[in-house]
């Protein structure tokens, strides 16, 4: 079964950026519509200093828009630009068909994307944010989202039941994912407390994350050449051969221009990311504006607090990269996902690194410590272990996240 895809016209002005990263947002812009199933059938652009105060696009550039829309019969029009409710309405009124701007559209898809309940929360709790100050504007004229007899003070409008409503919807949301923060918070703890080694992946969208973690782990995400193809974090397991545990978390996507409405919607979620042991952090290696892509996940991770946690650079998708093609961070590697021995080099690469940032100690323990044993295999990365016959002790030597130089510590 096809599903009729939505005719979209893009509009955006074009400010500040030079014409090639102007012309990559539209790209990208392009790549968000047809992620949420759409298809552009007509873009309109416009090189100002400033944005118009009451349509974003002068005046002139609305009845140009008027005219495109006459001619492609668009079901909607998306601006690049944030449309404040004021400038919605004013739009509105020149122009008969539905307007959004592109945070909706990458809440929109952030909604088809989310999975579990906290990810459902975060985006509905962000769509509701988004909607608060714009309903008096393109929203005034929507089906109303409650009301009714027992909601409504007296002399209260349409208007100040839907607001005080969705006031009421965001506090409620706020509570529940308060409360699955502080579950979340008490497991981070825990694994903090613990000896495992956490990774995070991070990256722009689209860099290949869920197919990274998938060959690293047993896990099964979503994988799709599209953007924002997974939402919520996913934590699994690394196989080492051997007792000690190594994890992965894969994270949500970022993007340029990432709006703060997602950020703090999504704060929770990538709360995960910052107790993490070493972050990897995945680059498109084949995009052409992969310098822009780094820039970007960079510029994030200082706004998180995250850029003073030790930081890996793997470079994928190689195999479509052009040959002169250069890394720019370091330490890192050069794979391909799909390719299974570039996954056992990754691996390699993962562990080497992970030793740079953690105690080596060196044990001797008697025969008879069979427990401790057991417990140290458990607590550390074990990289050489001999038995000695002619007084029973074990030489163990390896990494751990505790200091075991001196002693081995207690649980």
């Amino acid at each position: 079964m096809t599903t009729t895809k939505e005719k979209v016209i893009l509009v955006a002005v074009q400010k500040d950026q030079d014409d090639l990263d102007f012309e990559y947002a539209l790209k990208e812009m392009e790549q968000l519509v047809e992620t949420a199933q759409g298809q552009v059938v007509g873009t309109l652009t416009q090189k100002r200093e400033r944005l118009d105060g009451r349509t974003v696009i002068g005046k002139g550039k609305v009845q140009e828009l008027a005219i495109l829309v006459e001619e492609l019969e668009p079901d909607l029009i998306i601006f690049y630009q944030s449309l404040t409710g004021a400038v919605a309405r004013n739009l509105q009124e020149e122009i008969s068909v539905r307007i959004i701007d592109r945070v909706q559209l990458i809440l929109d898809i952030f909604a088809m994307r989310a999975k579990s309940k906290e990810g459902k929360l975060q985006v509905q709790l962000a769509q509701l944010n988004y909607l608060l100050p714009r309903l008096s504007g393109q929203y005034a004229s929507l089906s109303r989202l409650g009301g009714g007899i027992g909601t409504r003070g007296p002399g209260e409008t349409k208007l100040e039941s839907d607001r005080r409503h969705i006031r009421n919807q965001i506090h409620d949301i706020e509570a529940q994912l308060k409360e699955i923060e502080d579950h979340r918070l008490r497991a981070r703890e825990k694994r903090q407390k613990g000896y495992s080694f956490q990774f995070g992946l991070i990256g722009y969208t689209n860099a290949g994350k869920s197919t990274t973690i998938n060959q690293l782990t047993d896990a099964d995400t979503f994988e799709e050449d599209q953007l924002f193809a997974t939402l919520d974090p996913l934590t699994r397991k690394m196989d080492i051969s051997q007792p000690f545990e190594v994890t992965v978390t894969d994270t949500v996507g970022f993007i340029q221009d990432l709006p703060t409405t997602l950020i703090h919607a999504f704060k929770s979620t990538l709360e995960e990311s910052k107790s993490v042991d070493m972050l990897i952090h995945l680059v498109d290696a084949s995009d052409p504006h992969f310098l822009a892509h780094e820039k970007t996940v960079l510029h994030l991770l200082e706004d998180l607090g995250m850029e003073k946690i030790p930081r890996i650079t793997v470079y994928n998708k190689m195999d479509l990269a052009p040959a002169n093609f250069q890394p720019n961070e370091y330490p890192n590697i050069k794979i391909s996902a799909l390719n299974p021995q570039d996954i056992e080099r990754l691996k390699d690469f993962m562990l080497t690194e992970m030793k740079e940032v953690m105690f080596p100690f060196h044990l001797k323990l008697e025969s008879y410590q069979s427990h401790e044993l057991y417990q140290l295999q458990h607590q550390a990365y074990i990289e050489k272990m001999d038995f000695n016959e002619d007084n029973n002790t074990y030489q163990v030597s390896g990494y751990s996240k505790r200091d075991f130089s001196k002693k081995l510590e207690e649980d």
